[in-house]
């Protein structure tokens, strides 16, 4: 059980980048070629932000497993730089290195951009994974808490993928995103639902840099 868990959580991090779609849809046209029309879209407006901060809820579940997981989390992102703070752990990015700040172990895990197993996973990159190898299509729309949602649905090219489809809910009368749900080919549905967007935000000039001195007892991995 251990190891499945630790595995999903893993995986989760794959789904906190669809967190970053979370900007207007025109819901008019319907087909494949047009939704994704509609995704480059998305794309271009995203990278028209200065910096953008979400607060988010996930929840995970897989009933083969009986495991059904709530976390909370947030991430401020300005370029190739970000803070990810997300199941006790926070990741910071300058740019040039990405900082793994655990408070449980007490360390911090320092690998340059571009080295780590999991640079196609960061925030930044996230922004835009969608562009390419998915298949789109528009699905149900709902009434969730007086507002309607309404879903499109991607599913991905590659066999390997380990996801069978994600569903991007979309808030009609505000267009922006409401929630997003990624169902594993294992079983596992994870749902990330934004609570806070916000764009352009005042941040301290040195907001995205590491200060060693903030974790004086803490042990430095360095990676490189």
């Amino acid at each position: 059980m251990k190891k499945i868990i630790v595995k999903m959580k893993l995986m989760s991090k794959k789904f906190v980048g669809v967190l970053f779609l979370l900007i207007g849809f025109a819901l008019q046209a319907q087909t494949p070629e047009k939704a994704k029309a509609l995704l480059d879209k998305v794309s271009a407006k995203v990278k028209t932000y200065k910096n953008i901060q979400i607060d988010f809820k996930y929840n995970l579940q897989n009933a083969k497993e009986n495991i059904n997981q709530d976390s909370k989390g947030n991430v401020t992102l300005s370029g190739n730089q970000y803070i990810l703070n997300f199941m006790g752990v926070s990741k910071m990015c300058d740019g040039a290195k990405i900082y793994t700040i655990s408070k449980e172990d007490e360390e911090v895990s320092i690998a340059s951009v571009g080295k780590g197993e999991e640079d196609n996973d960061t925030p930044e990159k996230m922004l835009t994974f969608f562009n390419k190898g998915f298949k789109y299509s528009w699905d149900i729309a709902q009434n969730v808490k007086g507002k309607k949602i309404q879903y499109i649905k991607l599913i991905p090219i590659s066999s390997k993928d380990d996801r069978k489809q994600i569903l991007v809910g979309v808030d009609t009368k505000t267009n922006t995103v409401y929630n997003t749900i990624t169902i594993g080919k294992n079983g596992t549905r994870v749902t990330l639902t934004v609570n806070s967007f916000k764009t352009n935000v005042a941040l301290p000039k040195n907001h995205f840099t590491f200060v060693k001195a903030k974790y004086p007892n803490y042990y430095i991995n360095n990676l490189d």
